[in-house]
Formats: C-alpha cells, structure tokens, sequence
C-alpha cells in the first residue's frame, strides 16, 4: 500500500498542471473608473458613466504603463495593438501583454486591417505573433477607411470588405478558439453595411454620442468613447471604452470567454 501510495504522489508530481485563467472572478471584480478625460464630451440622456465596467485600448504610443495602478483606478480590461497588415508588429505589445496579465487585467489583442493585403495573409501574421493562452480575451479585427496612408488607401466594394472581414474571423477563431469581435467607426460601418455580418460581436467607436443613437440601435459588447483618456499609471493619453451591461453580465461574459 505504501508503495502505491509513494508511486501516486510521484504521478501526480510530474503530471502538467493546467494553465491558469487569467482573469478568475477574484482578480477581475470590476474597480470604479478613476478616468479623466482631457477632451471631455456631452454624451446627453445616457453616458459612459451609466455603464459600470470600464477599460483602455493601447500600443505602442502609450510608452510607460504602471499596470498596478492603472488596474487600481478601474482599467478592467485592456485591448492591445499586436499587429498592423501583413509585416507591421507593435514594438510593446509584448510589453504591454505581460504587464497587464501580471496585474490581473484581463486583455486580449488587435489587429489593424490593411484592405490591399489579404486577409488570410492578415490572420496568419496575428497568430504568428498572439499568443493562444488560456483566460485571454477574444482577439480583436480593427477595420477603418485610411485615406492618410502612404501605401494602402484601397477602398474596395462593401461586398469584398464583408468577404475580407468573414475570412480573418473565420481564420481567428478556429485557432483561438473563441470568435473574434470586430471593432469599427460609424463611416466604415455604414460604407460598408457591416450589420450585415451575422453573429458578429462589435466593439464601435463613438466620441460624441452614444453608439444606440450613432448605429441605428446596432448590439455591442465595447463602447470606446474617448481618445483623450487620463488614468493614473498611464502617460499621456489613451483611449477609454465601455462594455455594455451590468457587473454581473461582465461576469457572465468573462465565464463564457474562459471555456
């Protein structure tokens, strides 16, 4: 009996210990936004401060982050830039990507589209560099017109754009398991009847009015509503975003995310 007891505990000794979720109900209790707002707006009837669960999205422009801190004053969710076309990669998402999982901030990646790159060609250069962990949130396509662009200001027919945009989240979620959320302003939204994309989860863009008022009522999970953010633990500014329910839907939407 002793020897099989002794050949148990050396079993369970070298078994794999399984990767830990990274945002476990304790780490991820939503905190109160301690946010500033250099550039603030009147969102009117219904404002961000009506939603309680609140968040940032960086790169490589917000060069010093104190992740404790930041997570302190209500960072509760973090999207940060990974890479951009098809050879761009962010220099700090590394960075930024470890440093908020230390602090017990829930964070996933992006990725900004290039629309004269394929799109497979896209997805294959995200997962080269996103990590699959555990716990991570859903990865993120950013899709935006970019007329300022030296090399890309291809605009292509909204037929092709939905074609382009279905193929990069078919290709992410079949490797990261979870579907990815699509993040859009209202011009490319409308060009591009991106409503039309059935089961697709937005994150929307929306400075000056709520996203019910700005997209016709479309559904979202994320709300960002300033570019000029001021949280204690970042420098300079960043941009501030919402999610859309209560503290207990937030629970319920991080659970689901950790299957």
């Amino acid at each position: 009996m002793r020897a099989l007891l002794i050949l148990a505990l050396a079993l369970a000794a070298c078994a794999p210990r399984a990767a830990p979720v990274l945002h476990s109900a304790t780490s991820s209790a939503p905190r109160p936004a301690n946010f500033a707002d250099s550039d603030a707006q009147d969102f009117g009837r219904v404002s961000p401060a009506d939603h309680p669960v609140h968040g940032i999205d960086l790169s490589k422009f917000q060069t010093a982050v104190d992740w404790p801190t930041a997570r302190a004053n209500g960072v509760n969710f973090a999207f940060i830039k990974a890479t951009e076309g098809g050879d761009a990669a962010d220099p700090l998402f590394r960075a930024h990507w470890q440093g908020a999982a230390a602090a017990g901030v829930p964070r996933g990646a992006y990725h900004f589209f290039y629309h004269c790159r394929p799109a497979i060609e896209q997805a294959r250069w995200f997962i080269a560099h996103v990590p699959r962990e555990p716990g991570a949130l859903p990865p993120v396509l950013d899709m935006e017109w970019t007329p300022t662009s030296p090399t890309c200001r291809t605009r292509h027919s909204a037929d092709h754009i939905r074609s382009e945009a279905q193929i990069f989240l078919n290709a992410l979620a079949a490797h990261y398991g979870q579907r990815p959320i699509l993040y859009t302003a209202i011009d490319f939204f409308e060009d591009n009847q991106l409503w039309r994309l059935q089961g697709t989860e937005f994150w929307l863009r929306s400075v000056a009015a709520h996203p019910h008022d700005l997209y016709g009522g479309q559904a979202w999970s994320f709300w960002q509503y300033s570019s000029t953010g001021r949280i204690d633990g970042i420098k300079g500014n960043v941009d501030l975003n919402t999610f859309a329910g209560s503290h207990a839907a937030w629970a319920n939407w991080l659970s689901a995310r950790s299957q």
